[in-house]
This record gives C-alpha cells, sequence and structure tokens, in this order.
C-alpha cells in the first residue's frame, strides 16, 4: 500500500512538472511628497478621514490640477537606479471609470507615455542571479479609501489619500515562481527607502503589489489564462498568494477543469485565493488626453541635478563591503540590506579601523539591541566612536569580547555619554595579564584534571578549550585569553 501510495505522489509530481509558471507583478508605490500629486493637499499618514482635501483632489468644476515638481524627481530617481530610459517629453491622461472612492470619476495618469520604459531588477535567489525586465514605470495619483468595516449598514469612504502620488512599476511576465517574487518585491522595496521616496510599508499600503499569474506547458510560448491576485500586504504573503495560485490552477487544469480570468484576493489566515470578480471583456477606460495638465518636459538639467542627487545603492556598497573591506557575501547583505545600517557601519568602520569588528557589532549585538527593544537605528543612544572605543578595547586586549558584549555593550548604553575605558574601570571588567597570576590558575586547573591531561598529551588536543574554559571561570573571566593558551599550551609540552 505504502508503495502504490508513493508511485502514485511520483506520477502526480511528474504532472506538476510538466507545466511552468508566468508571472508578472504590478507595485504601486506611494512616493514620500508632502502634498499630493496635483495640489497642495498634505499626504500625512493618519489624520482624521476627510481633512486632508480640497476641491482640487476632489475634482469640482473649475479647478486645475498642477505637476509636483518632487513627485516628478522622485519617479526619475526610481527609474535611474533600474536602469530605465527616462522620458523627456510626458503627457498625462484621463483614465475614466467610475467607482466610490474614486472622487472624480476618473484618474490622472500616463498611459502611452511613461516617464520610465525598460530597465530591469536584479534578484538574488538560492537559484541564483536573475535580472528581471521591466516594461515600464508611469505616474499617477492615488485613489481614495473604502472602508467596509466601520459601520453595519454603509460602507464609509475617506478621501484623504485621493490624490497621493504614485509610481507603477510594471514587469514584463519574467518571474516564474513566488521565491522569485518575494526577492523582486523585497529589492524594489529596499531601493525606495535607500531612495527616500518611499517607507515601502506595506502594511499601511504605501506600497501595494498585484501578482498576474498563468501556467502553461513547459516548452510552449503561449500564455495561459491570466488571474490576478490581490490584497496581498506582506512580502511573505506574495509568495504564498503566488505558491498557492500557481498549485491551484495546476490541479485545475489536470483535473479536466479550465482556469478562468478572474481577479482573486488572497486570505492570509488560510493561505489561501478567493474569487472576487470574473473578467468577462477588457476593461475599456476610454483614455484620453489631460486637458487641464500641460506636457511635462524633463530637460538635460533637471535631469542631471537628479541623477547628481542619487546616494549610493546597496549594489554598489555590497561591492566595496565585500572587495575593499573584505568582508564575507553574508556580512555585506545583512549591512547593505538597511540603508541606516550600511551608513552605520561604514562610518563605524572608518573611526575604528576593524571592518570585520565593525560589521560583527553593528550586525549582532546593536541589530540585536534595536530588535530587542522595538526601536529604529535612528534611536540608538551610542554614536559611531563610541562603538569604536569599545572595539579598541577588546583590540588591545583590555577586556574579552564576552565581557565587552555582556557588560561593557549594555553599560555604555545605559550610560551614554561615559567613556569606554572609564566603565570598563568603574565595573572591574579589565583583563588580568599578569603571567604568575595566571600561571597559579593554570597549575591548578591542570592538578584537578590529571585523566583529562593524559587524554591530552595522547592525542585529543581538542581538550585544550576545556582548560581555557576551566581557567577563565577560576578568573571570573579576567584571565587574558591569549596568554591563558600560551601557558597551556607551555604546560601541556
Amino acid at each position: 500500500m505504502q508503495r502504490g501510495e508513493c508511485h502514485r505522489n511520483k506520477l502526480v509530481l511528474q504532472r506538476f512538472m510538466e507545466f511552468e509558471a508566468v508571472i508578472g507583478l504590478e507595485i504601486h508605490v506611494q512616493l514620500s511628497t508632502k502634498s499630493k500629486a496635483f495640489s497642495a493637499d498634505s499626504t500625512e499618514y493618519g489624520g482624521m478621514p476627510n481633512t486632508q482635501v480640497s476641491p482640487i483632489s476632489l475634482g469640482h468644476p473649475g479647478t486645475l490640477p498642477r505637476h509636483n515638481q518632487k513627485a516628478v524627481e522622485q519617479a526619475i530617481k526610481m527609474g535611474l537606479a533600474l536602469h530605465c530610459d527616462i522620458r523627456r517629453v510626458n503627457h498625462y491622461s484621463r483614465k475614466n471609470y467610475f467607482y466610490a472612492d474614486l472622487p472624480k470619476g476618473y484618474q490622472i495618469t500616463q498611459f502611452d507615455t511613461p516617464i520610465c520604459n525598460n530597465g530591469f531588477v536584479k534578484i538574488k535567489t538560492s537559484a541564483g542571479t536573475k535580472n528581471i525586465g521591466l516594461i515600464r514605470i508611469h505616474m499617477e495619483e492615488d485613489t481614495g479609501k473604502s472602508m467596509h468595516d466601520q459601520d453595519l449598514h454603509d460602507s464609509l469612504l475617506d478621501f484623504n489619500r485621493a490624490g497621493t502620488p504614485l509610481i507603477e512599476v510594471v514587469t514584463l511576465p519574467e518571474i516564474t515562481n513566488g521565491d522569485e517574487a518575494y526577492a523582486f518585491v523585497s529589492e524594489v522595496r529596499r531601493l525606495v527607502r535607500y531612495l527616500d521616496i518611499c517607507d515601502g510599508n506595506m502594511e499601511e499600503g504605501s506600497l501595494r503589489c498585484d501578482a498576474n499569474v498563468s501556467i502553461r506547458p513547459v516548452g510552449t510560448t503561449e500564455f495561459g489564462t491570466k488571474v490576478e491576485v490581490k490584497n496581498m500586504n506582506s512580502i511573505s504573503n506574495v509568495k504564498r498568494a503566488i505558491d498557492f495560485e500557481i498549485q491551484r490552477q495546476t490541479e485545475l487544469i489536470l483535473s479536466g477543469g479550465l482556469v478562468v480570468g478572474e481577479t482573486r484576493g488572497f486570505n492570509g489566515l488560510q493561505g489561501t485565493t478567493f474569487s472576487m470578480r470574473k473578467k468577462e471583456m477588457i476593461n475599456d477606460y476610454r483614455y484620453f488626453p489631460e486637458p487641464d495638465l500641460p506636457p511635462m518636459h524633463v530637460t538635460d538639467e533637471f535631469l542631471e541635478s537628479v541623477r547628481a542627487g542619487m546616494p549610493e545603492l546597496p549594489e554598489t556598497l555590497y561591492e566595496r563591503f565585500t572587495k575593499s573591506y573584505q568582508l564575507s557575501e553574508y556580512d555585506a547583505g545583512v549591512l547593505t540590506d538597511d540603508k541606516a545600517t550600511a551608513l552605520y557601519f561604514e562610518e563605524l568602520a572608518k573611526i575604528s579601523g576593524n571592518y570585520k569588528a565593525s560589521a560583527n557589532w553593528v550586525s549582532v549585538n546593536i541589530r540585536g539591541y534595536l530588535n530587542e527593544n522595538g526601536i529604529e537605528l535612528s534611536q540608538f543612544p551610542l554614536s559611531h566612536s563610541k562603538i569604536a572605543e569599545l572595539i579598541v578595547q577588546v583590540e588591545k586586549g583590555v577586556l574579552s569580547h564576552s565581557a565587552a558584549a555582556q557588560k561593557l555593550f549594555p553599560a555604555m548604553v545605559e550610560n551614554p555619554d561615559e567613556s569606554a575605558a572609564g566603565l570598563i574601570e568603574k565595573l572591574g571588567l579589565a583583563q588580568n595579564t599578569d603571567g604568575d597570576f595566571i600561571e597559579n590558575l593554570v597549575n591548578e586547573v591542570l592538578a584537578k584534571y590529571p585523566e583529562k591531561v593524559a587524554e591530552y598529551k595522547s592525542g585529543k588536543s581538542g581538550l585544550l578549550g576545556l582548560f581555557v574554559g576551566e581557567v577563565m571561570k577560576a578568573s571570573k573571566g579576567k584571565a587574558e585569553p591569549k596568554k591563558t593558551n600560551e601557558i597551556l599550551l607551555q604546560k601541556l609540552g
């Protein structure tokens, strides 16, 4: 019976491998401008409903929108970061559709002249490195927000978000699984944070992702029926939703069914997608040129000023950390995952001169403290120079690394104005390098373990760690490890 089940499972797996997924992503990035895309209304998150609106964002007759130069600058930054071609003459269009949270009855967007074309995003997965091509990045305005859980009988509308500037990053259908989608969205979020154009918070909706998923037999070029998956409020849910949808579509076809073109939502608790609405026909948005906005020209001077204001991107920092600073790929990856962490490390490394120790203290001790206390690096109380003091004290052998991590570091956090040297003296953390003091402890330890000494001399050299540990315990952590090792090796022959 078990052999039969195993055989059936292999057959099912073989049938699954006959299909491949074709996935394209659409990522909406809410730009971090202080005012909206075409009006002076505030974009601050968390305001009371319908308090950040005006006749312009509500589309009242006789009002005229205006370009937001900061939004254009941020869109270009994203395009440059993603290796795109920047369009010099841009037009806006009206995308007409009628929905409750769209107060004007149309959305101002870029239809046939997206500000950025082509480009790619480099991703890394367990399968290796891959470039995911882009079709376009275009600018548009956000809609309002419908709230269905605030009232028992009615849906409520908050138009504060209406008019907030967005860019939409549209990929080619070159993603093949949930892991690649996860890596892609992670990289986009990391880049928008490095560029300071968006906080990348999916829970608050400032970064939103829709996935278009279809499957087809391996070896064919014709696309299968596309299903759009929405309502994924975290990067992990993007992966989960795509993996589930691939399995659902494959099982449906293997059972003789047909995939229906539709929009589906994702239930994060159950890990499943569900049908929201069928796509029986192509939406006719009746695009036409926006009559109230003149064409937008990106001059050479403006483009170069944006380029000159670009920060170093994670790929550049990663290259420097691995090549110039000789850090491992893992260490460099951890440090460059977050802009603030990368910049803190680099400043610390310049002061301390010890790149590896700086990387360890930032990625292990400092990041651990931040996570434990639920704070950002900007709230960390110790400057680069203070941590550099600590690193230098360990390098000089004044105290052990364990004493520095377990006792000195917490004391420095509690007393950020005191020097590392002063706290070492106050807390009595200095190591003892006196040869006679350490030799006496070594003699006591070796006399205590004659059998282990004999085993060591017969070839079990790994026991040296036991002896070192016992000496450290006897000295209450104050015996200097290097001196301890030297004396032990002398005594043990």
